[in-house]
């Protein structure tokens, strides 16, 4: 097929990786950039985008992904979505932009691809710390990638362990200022004597033992991010102060007369429902809005069970440098039935006391606490007369049951109940 000269100028134009594509998911073209970073041995014209990025033998939308193709054809513009791509270094998550193309009379005749690596390349996925790949997780990792750019304020949101200050972090190493501070504040453990103190530091001679200038976490922050865990904490009096430095802009240090500009992205972080505490008067509701400009929710563990193989392996990696452990099958089936209330925070507890009962390098059944042991699921029991349920939500409750058995490995769970993929994906 012969391609309009501006077409293929376009796909060289920008130095991301750029590929075009027609409407049954063939390659036509593609850029230096694409050739460099998703190598492929033969040729690469003529095979289909799905195949080369994410290794599937069927298009991502039948495989359990959301395809950018499928809104950008409902939409008729431009759609992103945020994908785990195979690259020259492995599995990496990024931001593809998909922008249809038209002809004479109107209609879809290809779709051009850019491939955006998270923090414009500047961080890796390897680097940023967190480890997923369920579509709880790339949800709330797209929001992060999007809102990264901006100096919107962001509330990460979610329940106790689930990885809220390593979340800012990750926004922060995704964001223009990532070479400047980071500075976390627990506001659990400010009381109002020290609140003023601590963020906006105090003048020599400010008050008894104030024996020399002191700069607060506000100043420290200048240019870079300033981290507000549990921002819920905040006493009700102590949340004005707060309020004025995010309205104004300004502060000053305790004992000081000069105004001072303050300079940082701010994000925040609670477990706490912020919306029921406004209701009944124990959170203001003007700073409320001032911080919830682009909330983020970071699900809870039993929402990405499918993640727990890998956040397993990461962790252990983390947790020892001189010995590669690894969970046995029996092990495993036993963290995948339980419900983690403690989230992630939990999911370390428990390999690091595994890790210092393990004799050799294979974290078994045994080693885990008591209540895990006991915790395995047994055979899927039947319906009593009392409870018999539709046939489709039978089958619905089956296949959640058999996925967490089969350690979130869809590709064997299909294997093993005799229907394709696809099929598989519907029913998921």
């Amino acid at each position: 097929m012969s391609l309009p000269n501006e077409l293929r100028s376009f796909i060289e134009a920008l130095p991301e990786p750029r590929i075009l594509v027609d409407t049954d998911y063939r390659i036509l073209a593609a850029n230096g950039a694409y050739r460099r970073e998703f190598p492929v041995s033969g040729k690469l014209i003529g095979r289909t985008c799905y195949e080369i990025s994410h290794h599937f033998d069927k298009p991502c939308d039948q495989c359990g992904e959301s395809c950018p193709r499928q809104a950008a054809m409902r939409s008729g513009g431009i759609s992103r979505v945020l994908h785990l791509h195979h690259t020259s270094r492995g599995e990496e998550h990024i931001d593809v932009e998909l922008i249809p193309i038209r002809d004479e009379g109107g209609e879809i005749r290809y779709f051009v691809e850019t491939m955006r690596f998270l923090g414009g390349g500047a961080t890796r996925t390897s680097e940023l710390g967190m480890a997923g790949r369920s579509p709880a997780f790339n949800a709330m990792l797209d929001l992060l990638n999007r809102a990264a750019p901006s100096m919107t304020p962001v509330l990460l949101l979610g329940e106790s362990g689930t990885g809220k200050e390593l979340a800012a972090q990750t926004l922060h190493a995704l964001s223009p200022r990532r070479q400047d501070p980071f500075v976390p504040v627990d506001c659990s453990g400010l009381t109002e004597s020290l609140f003023e103190s601590e963020l906006f530091g105090y003048e020599k001679g400010a008050f008894t033992g104030a024996n020399q200038r002191k700069i607060g976490l506000v100043e420290a922050a200048s240019g870079g991010v300033l981290f507000l865990d549990e921002v819920g904490d905040i006493p009700l009096n102590l949340q004005v102060k707060l309020l004025r430095l995010l309205e104004t802009g300004t502060f000053r240090r305790v004992g000081g007369v000069e105004s001072l500009m303050a300079d940082f992205r701010l994000v925040a972080a609670t477990h706490r429902d912020l919306k029921a505490m406004v209701e009944e008067g124990s959170f203001r509701r003007d700073l409320y809005y001032r911080i919830s400009a682009f909330p983020v929710q970071l699900p809870p563990l039993r929402e990405r069970r499918e993640d727990l193989p890998l956040l397993v392996d990461t962790l252990l990696q983390r947790l020892s440098t001189d010995r590669l452990y690894r969970c046995d099958s029996d092990a495993m089936e036993r963290l995948l039935a339980h419900d983690f209330p403690g989230n992630i925070r939990e999911l370390r507890n428990l390999l690091e006391r595994a890790v210092i009962l393990a004799d050799g390098d294979t974290i078994q059944a045994g080693h885990l606490p008591e209540d895990l042991r006991c915790a395995a699921p047994g055979p899927l029991p039947a319906p009593t007369d009392a409870a018999i349920l539709p046939l489709d939500e039978a089958e619905k409750r089956y296949v959640r049951w058999a996925l967490e058995r089969m350690g979130g490995d869809r590709k064997a769970l299909a294997q093993a109940l005799g229907i394709s993929e696809r099929t598989l994906y519907r029913k998921l």
